[in-house]
C-alpha cells in the first residue's frame, strides 16, 4: 500500500528537526535525504501547477492550495538552512574563529554537509580579510563576554600546543606548565581550550 502524505509534511519534519537542535543546543546531522525529498516534492507541485493551467480559462481553486504548499516548503527549507548557518557561525565564534579546531573535530565534521564546510571556509576567509585591516589595534575574535582586567594573565597548559610566537619572543607550551603572559598573545588558545586561566 502506498504511503499518503499531505503537502508540506516533509517540510514540517525538517522544521521540527531544527527545533530539536535548538532545544538540545547541538548541531544535528544534516538531513540530506529529507531536503532532497522536499525539493522533489517542489518539482512535482510545480508540474501539477503547469497541468492545471490552461490558457484562456480561469485558474482553478486547487491552484491556490498547491501554490501555498510550494511557498510553505520554500519557507521551511530557508528556515532550516538559516538555522544551521546560525549554529555554524555560533560554533565558529565560540572557538575564537579557529576554523581548523572545528573542522578537525570528526564528530562536528560528520554532521555538516560539504556545502556547510565550504560556507565556513568562505566565512573564515571573509573574517580574516576584515580582521587584517586593523589587527594591530583590535582583535575581533577575542571574547567580549568577560572583558580582561589585566594585560597579563597566569595560565596553565591543558593540552600541548607547541611553540607560540608572542610579542616578547617564543614560548613552548607543554602540558602542565604555568606561564604569566600577555593576554592578547594567548587569548585564542584559552578560547580553543589549550590553556586555562589560573
Amino acid at each position: 500500500m502506498s504511503e499518503v502524505r499531505q503537502y508540506g509534511e516533509l517540510a514540517t519534519q525538517l522544521v521540527m528537526e531544527s527545533r530539536r537542535s535548538t532545544q538540545t543546543d547541538t548541531l544535528i546531522k544534516y538531513n540530506d535525504s529529507l531536503v532532497r525529498s522536499i525539493i522533489r516534492e517542489q518539482r512535482d507541485l510545480e508540474k501539477a501547477i503547469d497541468a492545471l493551467l490552461v490558457e484562456g480559462r480561469a485558474p482553478p481553486p486547487g491552484l491556490l492550495i498547491i501554490q501555498t504548499a510550494i511557498n510553505r516548503n520554500k519557507r521551511c527549507l530557508l528556515a532550516y538552512h538559516s538555522h544551521r548557518v546560525d549554529r555554524l557561525r555560533d560554533m565558529y565564534w565560540a572557538v575564537g574563529g579557529a576554523l581548523p579546531h572545528i573542522l578537525s573535530n570528526q564528530d562536528i565534521r560528520s554532521k555538516m554537509s560539504p556545502h556547510e564546510v565550504d560556507y565556513l571556509r568562505q566565512y573564515n576567509s571573509s573574517v580574516m580579510e576584515f580582521r587584517s585591516e586593523f589587527s594591530h589595534e583590535l582583535d575581533i575574535t577575542a571574547s567580549i563576554t568577560n572583558p580582561p582586567k589585566d594585560l597579563h594573565v597566569l595560565v596553565r597548559v591543558v593540552k600541548d600546543c607547541g611553540v607560540i610566537q608572542t610579542e616578547l619572543g617564543s614560548i613552548d607550551f607543554q602540558k602542565g606548565q604555568r606561564f604569566m603572559v600577555r593576554r592578547a598573545d594567548i587569548e585564542h588558545l584559552i578560547v580553543q581550550g589549550y590553556l586555562e586561566e589560573v
